[in-house]
């Protein structure tokens, strides 16, 4: 990174910076699936992640670099490709489906709320790092 924020010019530098990218919204995903299952396992009422979740947004938007925060709330958006909606679905559902007391489509859709949500906050922490 040079004095400015910005990317070295260099093709090396971007590809590290695009990797990291990659691989941060990619562990985001499987932290918001593992959290997504404890909750179903639980019975955590998901009110509490979603506004917990939002909070952090809202509070670590000024603190990250502005460069970052497009990119960060549009990363939410990979959640909700033609492969990921229905195999997270599929999961939530299941899992819910099979544990007594749960409720398969509020439980089931929660995990592709907690999958759209956690990329926008490890972008965030990830533009305040690098």
């Amino acid at each position: 990174m040079t004095s400015l924020g910005l990317i070295a010019g260099d093709e090396a530098a971007q590809e590290r910076y695009a990797d990291g990218l990659r691989i941060t919204v990619a562990v985001s995903v499987g932290v918001a699936l593992m959290l997504g299952v404890v909750r179903i396992l639980k019975g955590w009422p998901i009110p509490y992640f979603m506004i917990g979740g939002y909070l952090m947004v809202v509070v670590m938007t000024p603190f990250a670099p502005a460069e970052i925060v497009a990119v960060a709330y549009d990363s939410g958006g990979v959640t909700t490709s033609t492969v990921t909606v229905p195999l997270v679905t599929a999961l939530g559902v299941g899992l819910a489906t099979v544990i007594r007391g749960r409720n398969p489509l509020i439980d089931g859709f929660g995990l592709i709320a907690f999958a759209s949500l956690t990329p926008i906050v490890f972008v965030l922490a990830y533009g305040m790092i690098v």
